[in-house]
């Protein structure tokens, strides 16, 4: 992946004005990263569109392992307007991510501090939390590749790409052992469970941390890039 360092947005004219200094921010549907990784194609990230995207984000939420995400048996005007919201928000964010242009990655960003998680830490400046839902492979059968050795790296990267980002927050369902152990896989540190209230009810998460200097190692490790 050619990164300097871990990745680079796309030119700040191509961008919507920036209203964080931790999130990138565009139109609906606007490509906003994308990195190149040697052997493996392209990984673009693109502002969620909660119309042209619906098709793909409806099939995905309500898939049988999608249940921790909370938006199953929504209807589809109902999951529209979900990711409109967010779509509306300053502090929060929804992305697809795609690889060669097949989406692979739902990843959701947002300072904590503007978010119900911040009930359960002391969110520090320069946090910035992240969901992430796995959707697809993408081409890693054709390359050759485990879809998680190129997805993995190119998420961290992609949300390390604004400089006012210096530390992940990841807050997955204590229950939801294969995103628990997939945080850990990206690079995060457990820091204990916490309890709060999330816009789905009451919710147990494992609370854990990646700061950047981390991710630019695991990156840099996992992608043969210079950080």
């Amino acid at each position: 992946m050619t990164t300097e360092p871990l990745s680079e947005p796309l030119s700040d004219s191509l961008l919507e004005p920036a209203t964080s200094d931790r999130l990138l921010s565009g139109a609906r549907g606007a490509e906003v990263w994308r990195a190149d990784v040697p052997g493996a194609g392209t990984v673009t990230a693109h502002m969620l569109d909660p119309v042209a995207d619906l098709d793909v984000l409806h099939e995905w939420v309500n898939r049988p392992h999608a249940g921790f995400w909370g938006l199953a048996g929504l209807s589809r005007e109902d999951l529209s307007d979900t990711y409109a919201f967010v779509d509306s928000l300053p502090t929060h964010h929804a992305y697809l991510v795609r690889w060669d242009g097949e989406p692979v990655v739902l990843v959701q960003l947002y300072h904590p501090e503007d978010d119900p998680v911040s009930t359960a830490y002391d969110a520090l400046p320069g946090d910035l939390g992240m969901h992430f839902f796995k959707g697809g492979d993408g081409p890693a059968a054709r390359y050759g590749v485990a879809p998680w050795a190129v997805i993995g790296p190119a998420v961290l990267a992609f949300a390390f790409a604004r400089p006012g980002t210096r530390r992940l927050v990841g807050e997955p369902d204590a229950r939801n052992r294969s995103a628990v152990a997939r945080m850990a896989a990206f690079g995060f540190e457990a820091a204990g469970t916490v309890h709060f209230e999330s816009p789905q009810g009451p919710k147990e998460a494992v609370l854990a941390f990646c700061p950047r200097e981390r991710a630019e190692e695991l990156v840099a490790a996992a992608l043969g890039t210079e950080g």
